[in-house]
């Protein structure tokens, strides 16, 4: 019986000096805040059963309240992956730690292939208001500092156009600049007067009456505002933006980070109706590498140098 206590010990110390750990038995999955918490947790309950089933784990959600939680997680270990991550916020993720994470991959649009969004500028479709400029002096909302469509992308159109930043509210443009924690509470903020403007992201594309194909304006319409798009206007839209990448944590072990990868590509293809619902819009993974965020990167190290983010 020492013989075999004493093999076991030996084995179980040459393991650990490989390096080779046991697999995981819980997976954490990260959910980005600004949202509605129910719907997201909701809406993800496939993708845990999915997990589970798949990696023989207990699946956990991690849904935060804000961007930064999420963030803080990958980078902290708490998170070991998220299916849908602002690519601002894997901006801030990489430059603190450029190897805390792999790119799995970035969501495509399943109608015209499109790997990019838009940042929107919104008001309520009774107001008077048809352009940026007719803002002036008014209350304007932002949703996250790490979103992308939510504030990195329009504080830089902001800055070209009327000066300052967002901490002087653009040489006072506007009345007030607040974070409102999420893309659904600007779009609210709009319809019940607490902003005369703000910022929220869609593809634009396909139906404008159902919300376009994915975006803000689709969960909110799922959820309990029908006719959201006749009571709201779009006055600006932004270039471009990239779709955030699919990301996995480095710090899982290697065989079982794999095993993850592999797993969220079969949910993707075998249980696509899941994965868009997680995705809130119909999208599915296409290839991506680092260079497709270097432009979002780049802007977000500039942005932090300056004292935000």
């Amino acid at each position: 019986m020492k013989k075999i206590l004493g093999l076991t010990t030996m084995l179980t110390g040459a393991l650990m000096a490989f390096g080779v750990a046991a697999a995981p038995t819980e997976l954490n999955l990260g959910i980005l805040g600004g949202q509605n918490a129910t719907q997201q947790i909701g809406d993800n309950q496939c993708v845990k059963q999915f997990f589970d089933k798949e990696l023989g784990v207990e699946t956990r959600l991690r849904n935060s309240s804000d961007y930064t939680g999420v963030i803080q997680g990958l980078l902290g270990g708490k998170v070991d992956l998220v299916l849908s991550m602002s690519p601002s916020s894997f901006a801030s993720v990489y430059l603190k730690d450029p190897n805390a994470v792999d790119i799995v991959g970035i969501a495509v649009d399943d109608k015209d292939q499109s790997r990019g969004y838009h940042s929107v500028v919104v008001v309520k479709a009774d107001s008077p208001y048809k352009k940026l400029e007719d803002l002036k002096g008014k209350a304007f909302g932002f949703a996250d500092p790490d979103s992308t469509s939510g504030f990195l992308i329009p504080d830089q159109t902001f800055k070209k156009t009327f000066g300052g930043n967002s901490d002087d509210k653009y040489n006072n443009f506007f009345s007030s600049v607040t974070f409102s924690g999420g893309h659904e509470q600007d779009i609210l903020g709009v319809l019940n007067g607490q902003f005369d403007g703000a910022v929220t992201w869609t593809s634009m594309v396909g139906d404008y009456n159902t919300g376009y194909t994915v975006g803000a304006f689709t969960r909110l319409i799922r959820m309990d505002h029908p006719n959201l798009m006749q009571q709201i206007r779009i006055i600006w839209q932004s270039p471009l933006i990239p779709n955030g990448p699919v990301l996995v944590s480095n710090k899982l072990p290697a065989d079982f980070k794999q095993k993850v990868v592999a797993a969220i590509h079969k949910l993707d293809k075998e249980q696509h109706a899941c994965f868009i619902k997680a995705m809130g819009g119909t999208q599915h993974i296409g290839p991506a590498t680092l260079a497709d965020y270097q432009n979002i990167i780049d802007l977000k190290r500039e942005l932090m140098k300056g004292g935000r983010g």
